[in-house]
């Protein structure tokens, strides 16, 4: 019987050591991550039935395994975001052009991605539908691409006095930026995501927000969704349109690439005076609001996926799985498939009964009429974190047929099951759910810290360092220069089809120059490719 806590040793870029020996080994999924990185990300989402394409470019249907798994991140997110004292509200999809046009340096970020309504109904012309050229709205209106102006707006209204604040407000939303290039979950033109807003007498109150929704979505990313990143504020030419600071969250990708899963931003008072967000201080003096934004999006679907999957499709952290046993019952047409059913349905009962992570365990049994092999390898793509197979024998000796999908294979790179007795399992699977949830965790971090260089001190040597095909990022010294002479390194990085992604937080003090002014730098600074 194989031991639960094997697991397959995974090296610096992530795949499985028999997939690097050239050993051919049947997978769920028709093309590897080896082969091509682009490709299994986009057959991960279609197998394991996440999402499908709409209809409309760059909007997708979300089905009720990767819309489950949005659940999961809203529910668990929105209990950090209100235990601090925030709460939630909503505000209109439609948000008049004249709000934005108060803001320049904001729409100027989003001015080529604005979806914009101009007229408010159809009519029949010559046979075709077509927008009436008599209901041309008088101002027009242009969809959600986020909601500072909006909220801005509200808040002008809501904020008189220092006794109104601090002002702390989110929204699960949807928003639309029309992107050019679009990937499910990563960059879609319509996407899900939830949006702090927050107002705040002084700059040290707004920066302290700030900085705790920051924390909010490293530890979220760590803790939750098993998914290691790196904490840090955004360079000056990567901030959000119109704030002072942008802080973000990068993950790395198995193929080496950065995903940024979570932004904050100290937007100053340059949005409050735009809004005319003010408050009379106690000396009875108006003052402007500092005020913040924060959010993230389904956008985070996407990272695990492509932080957490394998060849043979997702592998779901359990704290977010809409289901994390899976149990499958082998049937075979026969009279004794009674029995079996009626015992796959006490190990439901005592599984739900069973607590793991401060939460009911979440159990489905799988009464699908499929052919048990079909409904297996489809929880395998799924990602579900335990799959449970009962047949007769089991039945008859007391058992289960266990498989973890934490990387769990048998010395010929097979997916593999170990048979328990059904009480031990009962007993065990909280233990065993925590160990993935940890396993998965582990195993990424190794695999970031791992791919991140800090030994590249001149620029030749900079692009040399991205010449293989997972090259993960580079942390070089940096003077954070601004104006022409950060322009020259945007030019010189673009060339390469790099980016900056942030200055780590908890990097090592510099003692250099920077890397690309040769002037003496004052923090370290991640390279990378990215999505």
């Amino acid at each position: 019987m194989l031991d639960l806590g094997v697991c397959l040793a995974y090296g610096r870029g992530s795949y499985p050591a028999y997939l690097q020996t050239g050993d051919t080994v049947k997978h769920a999924l028709a093309t590897t991550r080896e082969q091509d990185f682009a490709a299994w990300y986009q057959e991960v989402i279609a197998e394991a039935d996440m999402a499908e394409e709409s209809g409309v470019r760059g909007c997708m249907v979300i089905r009720p395994w990767g819309y489950g798994i949005w659940e999961r991140i809203q529910k668990l997110m929105d209990a950090r975001i209100k235990a601090a004292g925030v709460e939630n509200c909503y505000f209109p999809l439609f948000i008049p052009l004249s709000f934005f046009a108060e803001e320049a340096d904001h729409v100027d970020g989003f001015a080529k991605e604005m979806a914009v309504v101009t007229h408010h109904r159809l009519k029949a012309i010559d046979g075709t539908l077509q927008p009436d050229p008599d209901s041309k709205l008088e101002e027009p209106l242009v969809v959600r691409p986020t909601s500072e102006t909006v909220i801005g707006k509200a808040m002008s209204r809501w904020v008189q006095s220092w006794r109104d604040l601090p002002l702390l407000t989110n929204q699960w939303a949807n928003v639309v930026r029309w992107e050019m290039r679009t990937r499910m979950f990563l960059r879609t033109s319509e996407f899900l995501w939830q949006e702090g807003h927050t107002a705040h007498a002084t700059r040290d109150d707004a920066m302290a927000e700030t900085l705790r929704a920051l924390e909010m979505y490293r530890s979220f990313a760590e803790d939750v969704l098993a998914m290691p990143v790196v904490a840090g504020e955004k360079p000056e030419n990567e901030r959000f349109p119109g704030a002072v600071a942008t802080y973000s969250i990068e993950a790395m990708m198995q193929d080496g690439k950065a995903l940024q899963a979570g932004t904050s931003h100290y937007l100053g008072t340059g949005f409050a005076e735009a809004a005319g967000i003010r408050y009379q201080d106690q000396e009875g003096t108006q003052q402007l609001c500092h005020t913040t934004s924060w959010g993230v999006s389904t956008r985070m679907i996407g990272g695990v996926i492509m932080v957490h999957g394998d060849d043979d499709g997702l592998r779901c952290p359990p704290q977010i799985a809409p289901h994390q046993v899976i149990i499958v019952p082998m049937l075979r047409d026969k009279p004794e498939d009674a029995e079996v059913l009626a015992y796959c349905e006490e190990l439901a009962r005592d599984l739900g009964a069973v607590d793991i992570f401060r939460e009911p365990l979440r159990v489905l049994f799988d009464k699908k009429p499929i052919k048990a092999a079909t409904k297996r390898w489809g929880w395998v793509k799924k990602g579900a974190p335990i799959i449970v197979e009962v047949g007769g024998r089991d039945v008859a000796g007391g058992n289960v047929s266990v498989l973890r999908r934490d990387g769990l294979y048998d010395d010929n790179g097979k997916l593999a099951s170990a048979i328990m007795p059904r009480g031990d399992f009962v007993a065990s699977v909280g233990v065993m759910l925590g160990e993935i949830q940890t396993r998965l965790h582990a195993e990424a971090r190794e695999r970031l810290l791992a791919n991140i260089r800090r030994d590249v001190t001149e620029i030749g040597a900079l692009a040399g360092a991205f010449e293989g095909e997972k090259p993960g990022w580079v942390e070089v010294q940096w003077a954070r220069p601004t104006g022409d002479a950060l322009d020259k390194v945007v030019e010189w990085l673009k060339a390469h089809k790099l980016t900056l992604r942030n200055a780590p937080m908890d990097a090592e003090p510099v003692d250099g120059v920077c890397i690309f002014t040769g002037e003496a730098a004052v923090e370290r600074v991640l390279v990378g490719r990215s999505y």
